[in-house]
């Protein structure tokens, strides 16, 4: 499966957990063959990726992991895409993921509760908290204020 990927056709870009503009759009393995093919690829923001997404969107661990596998990692030469269950990615990904599903409840200076998950960020697809938070909310408040993002 992995020698089946097109490196120059990976989906994935890196991630991190700050913004510099300059690495939206990078070149890398410059420095010869022992470094790779070169290409051009770049990194995103950690809340704007699409595991983020899908973190936000699983309702449970069974479908987290379900919702990992079928992630387009990259295609072949001839154009079929490769996808994380191809590369047996999705239980390492599921297990590093499994308690950040889990939404976290915190205290406003006003002394009310909040649900906090996610990565509620306008790149992402939903642009709000996870579901799974929402749902918390709603079992144990009247009503319940979400952010929504740009769209």
């Amino acid at each position: 499966h992995a020698s089946e990927l097109d490196v120059r056709k990976i989906e994935w870009r890196r991630v991190l957990d700050m913004n510099d503009r300059s690495l939206r759009d990078i070149a890398i393995a410059l420095g010869g063959t022992a470094n790779g093919f070169p290409r051009q690829t770049g990194f995103d923001i950690t809340v704007a990726s699409e595991i983020m997404a899908v973190l936000c969107l699983s309702k449970d661990l069974k479908d987290l992991k379900s919702n990992l596998a079928k992630m387009t990692i990259g295609y072949r030469r001839d154009m079929t895409p490769i996808f994380a269950e191809d590369m047996e990615a999705t239980g390492a990904m599921t297990v590093l993921l499994k308690n950040a599903l889990s939404p976290n409840l915190v205290q406003t200076l006003e002394n009310n509760p909040a649900f906090i998950h996610g990565g509620p960020f306008a790149n992402i697809a939903h642009g709000c908290n996870s579901v799974l938070a929402t749902q918390k909310s709603l079992k144990v408040a009247d009503y319940v204020v979400t952010e929504a993002g740009f769209g």
